[in-house]
């Protein structure tokens, strides 16, 4: 199999090395990721210059982009392999709920939407992860069975895995993703020249974590595995907005 890698944590991060060296052991591998943190990026592409590739002794390519713009490139077909499916991570942090709509590493996913199989985006469930070894066996396994799932197509699986050893490992949970609430407001500060500035705020307290949510699923110690889809129509809300159209058009 030929596994295309990326993240939104960078060329360096820990997590794209620890996860091309066990999916390196028995699939052809390219890595291709943003020269620098890129997380929150989401699905953007750069469309206002030309990017820059380098490739590093490591053998990873470090594209000056969003991860979205580094698997398009790993994706062409101009660098060294025709991929099969994209593996996005391992993410220092859980990427679940409303996360995924800001999320770099499942906008790598989503941009290999096209290939062969369902592409997957891991993530570990701590900021400072202890086990990213756990996570990379999680995305072997699945790998090897990768060509039995049947799914819609532009499927994406979104996996999250808390920082526990393998074998303390709880089970693994087929989810949906939890919400939110809102974010805090952002945060004014002064610069030294006395310019406001903003910091965006953290993440929102968790609202749902029912059982059968990402959430609850890493709170039991269970991995997460959730099934994204692409297309975002509300089908449920079709008739109703016609019948209120009719009425005011």
């Amino acid at each position: 199999m030929k596994v295309l890698i990326s993240n939104d944590d960078g060329v360096f991060a820990p997590g794209l090395a620890s996860l091309a060296q066990v999916i390196g052991q028995d699939c052809q591998i390219e890595v291709v990721a943003p020269d620098r943190n890129r997380s929150g990026a989401s699905n953007s592409l750069t469309l206002d210059r030309p990017l820059e590739a380098f490739r590093h002794e490591s053998g990873f390519i470090g594209v000056n982009g969003t991860p979205t713009d580094c698997v398009h490139l790993g994706t062409s077909g101009i660098f060294d392999i025709e991929p099969d499916i994209v593996v996005s991570g391992i993410n220092a942090g859980a990427n679940m709920g409303d996360d995924v709509l800001y999320s770099g590493t499942v906008a790598a996913a989503t941009e290999g939407r096209h290939l062969k199989y369902p592409p997957i985006a891991v993530s570990v469930a701590s900021h400072h992860p202890q086990h990213f070894d756990t996570a990379a066996e999680i995305v072997h396994l699945l790998l090897q069975g990768i060509a039995k799932v049947n799914l819609a197509p532009r499927t994406v699986l979104n996996v999250n895995v808390p920082d526990l050893p393998m074998e303390e490992l709880q089970g693994v949970h087929v989810t949906r993703l939890g919400h939110r609430s809102l974010a805090d407001k952002p945060v004014k500060v002064k610069d030294p020249r006395g310019f406001e500035r903003y910091w965006i705020a953290g993440v929102g307290e968790v609202l749902d974590r029912e059982p059968g949510t990402d959430f609850f699923a890493i709170e039991q110690g269970c991995v997460s595995i959730t099934p994204l889809q692409i297309d975002m129509t509300q089908y449920d809300a079709m008739e109703n907005l016609g019948s209120w159209l009719e009425d005011i058009l």
